[in-house]
């Protein structure tokens, strides 16, 4: 207990010297931030509670935690717009919450009575009168469950019109209910048919992943897997040409400020009297998370390894100087500059259980180990904005993803919270993506004679489809891979994606994409090859779309008439080869003990 106290005041102490402040006076505009108001709600926890207290703290406990002006902030701050008339607001709540969120037991809410079912979902209804002028309504929990609570409006009075503006955070949208609109700004799902009693109501589809705004229940963490002095996760990635350069990444506590990648050519190093290695410095980032109790501060350091020559092999080390902490030599290699033959693996989820799916990519970095990189079609770990998630990830993947490039793409679970921080720090990837785009959530780059395009799901299709376009209309590679998390033809029940068909499968079908490599689904799908969404005779005139998951969480899968295969409750790696001779694609997908689960042959 002493420790936990202790290190407590050395955490307030450290975030001090940083200048970090979670003032409750930290605002936007005229009002208090609920962020802002979270952290400073979670450093009083971490110096007022033991870390048993921390493990079984409920949402009650953490209510009555709260200061009223805290209490103020959550329960009116989450989102908030302006209405012209008054309005009665209709809150369709997770009945799985139970008696949160807490707010709606106060201050004029009253349940109905009415239970509707939306999306497989239990819900009540709670209702309050508004005048007109600035709402502000509540986070949806302290906890860390259910779904995001459905706001709907209607004018207090007949015949008036109601007018929604000023709509904070921007992502907040209002449209008229009507059937199969939209419930939410950031997902697909949509309301089959209006709810008796709403006719006229406009909806506000609020963003889903925001249900997690003030989730401090679990919110402390401790990973299983601190950094140290030593180096460890070293990843390797792309960030600029794979022909000429190599990024690698790794991590160390926060008393190391230095890095340094010290390689050579592995033709040179295998010489009776190799020349000493060459080095470079490398750029060291603090990666703070405070919620992991026991290593809430570490740095991160990257260096891009340029100048390099095409299809060779290298040997490196990392380290900070010292000899004795330099890791052992691993290697890689650089893409040809030629057409040559060359293979790949690919994945979907991983997600869940990640010491399972240790053993699958194990399995496939064994069996094949001239696979050139690999591929993760998003879903690399649970809780994305979780540390502890990312190091149980690194730990499993020890001694490939430093010896094989790794190339990911952002799934909804590293999007936790609506934004994919920690995967944005964890990798250091190609920035040459969309305009007004993220740099890095979307890129492209080429291997021997294939493009690969990496996608993000989580944003707008229609923001990445006209560079999209530009990427597939000006490249000549003989094979064309497109690489996303959100599958254009889903696998499983009451899930879909129709935005995705509708900005990007037209591009697919106009520039003949060879493959679509996804995830999401948590079953495997092979599609039968698709062109203006129907089946095809063959992959020289259509897109084959795959599904995927190599972690251990399972979904059901419905029968669909774009299915050529399909299974379920079995995590897989695909590995496609690509060979010169006769231009053929040669894809196959195994288990976790490497049998052979399903194979095409796409001649060209």
């Amino acid at each position: 207990m002493q420790a936990f106290k202790l290190f407590s005041m050395i955490s307030w102490l450290i975030i001090g010297l940083l200048g970090l402040s979670f003032e409750l006076s930290a605002h936007v505009g005229e009002h208090a931030s609920v962020h802002d108001t979270v952290a400073a709600i979670a450093l009083r926890m971490k110096s007022h509670f033991s870390e048993d207290q921390l493990n079984a703290l409920t949402p009650h406990q953490i209510e009555q935690f709260l200061t009223e002006e805290e209490k103020h902030v959550l329960a009116n701050e989450h989102i908030r717009f302006t209405v012209n008339v008054p309005v009665r607001i209709s809150i369709l709540r997770d009945r799985a919450l139970k008696s949160e969120p807490f707010w709606i037991r106060e201050d004029g809410w009253k349940l109905t009575g009415m239970v509707l079912n939306v999306q497989d979902e239990e819900l009540d209804v709670w209702q309050k009168d508004f005048p007109a002028g600035e709402v502000g309504l509540g986070v949806n929990s302290l906890g860390n469950g259910g779904v995001h609570y459905i706001p709907l409006l209607q004018p207090g009075q007949e015949g008036a019109e109601l007018t929604i503006s000023q709509p904070y955070p921007g992502t907040l949208r209002s449209v008229a209910l009507a059937d199969g609109v939209k419930i939410y700004s950031d997902r697909e799902e949509t309301l089959e048919k209006v709810p008796a009693g709403f006719d006229g109501a406009h909806i506000l589809q609020v963003s889903y992943a925001s249900k997690g705004d003030a989730s401090l229940v679990n919110y402390f963490k401790w990973t299983p897997f601190p950094s140290k002095p030593a180096p460890d996760q070293v990843i390797l990635t792309w960030s600029d040409d794979p022909q000429t350069t190599q990024t690698i990444t790794w991590r160390t506590d926060r008393t190391i400020r230095s890095g340094l990648v010290q390689y050579q050519k592995k033709s040179l190093y295998r010489q009776f009297d190799p020349k000493p290695l060459e080095r470079i410095h490398a750029t060291m980032e603090v990666l703070e998370t405070p919620n992991i109790i026991n290593d809430p501060l570490c740095h991160r350091f990257h260096a891009t390894l340029s100048g390099l020559e095409p299809d060779t092999t290298y040997v490196y080390s990392v380290g900070d100087g010292a000899e004795h902490r330099w890791t052992e030599l691993a290697e890689f290699t650089t893409a040809p500059a030629r057409v040559k033959p060359f293979s790949f693996i690919y994945m979907g989820d991983a997600q869940n259980g990640l010491d399972r799916w240790g053993s699958l990519v194990h399995t496939a970095f064994r069996e094949r180990p001239d696979a050139a990189f690999y591929i993760m079609a998003g879903d690399l770990v649970n809780r994305g904005n979780d540390r502890d998630d990312w190091d149980s990830l690194f730990e499993n993947a020890k001694d490939i993803y430093d010896r094989r490039q790794l190339v990911p793409a952002i799934g909804n679970h590293e999007n936790q919270g609506g934004h994919p921080s920690l995967y944005l720090k964890e990798f250091d990837l190609l920035k040459n993506g969309p305009q007004g785009v993220e740099a890095e959530r979307a890129y492209w780059f080429e291997y021997s004679n294939a493009l690969f395009v990496v996608l993000d799901t989580n944003i707008s299709a229609a923001s990445q489809a006209s560079w999209l376009e530009e990427v597939l209309s000006k490249s000549s590679a003989a094979w064309k891979f497109v690489v996303y998390h959100h599958p254009a033809y889903s696998s499983a029940p009451s899930r879909d994606n129709p935005s995705i068909r509708q900005h990007w499968l037209p591009l697919f079908d106009k520039y003949h994409v060879d493959m679509a490599l996804q995830g999401h689904d948590h079953a495997y799908l092979r599609t039968y090859p698709m062109k203006d969404e129907k089946p095809v005779a063959s992959p020289k005139e259509g897109t084959v779309y795959i599904v995927s998951v190599s972690g251990i969480k399972m979904y059901d899968q419905d029968p669909r008439d774009y299915t050529e295969f399909g299974m379920t409750n079995t995590a897989t790696y695909q590995v496609l080869d690509i060979q010169i001779s006769g231009d053929r694609l040669v894809y196959r997908a195994y288990d976790t003990d490497g049998n052979l689960k399903d194979e095409l042959i796409i001649e060209k």
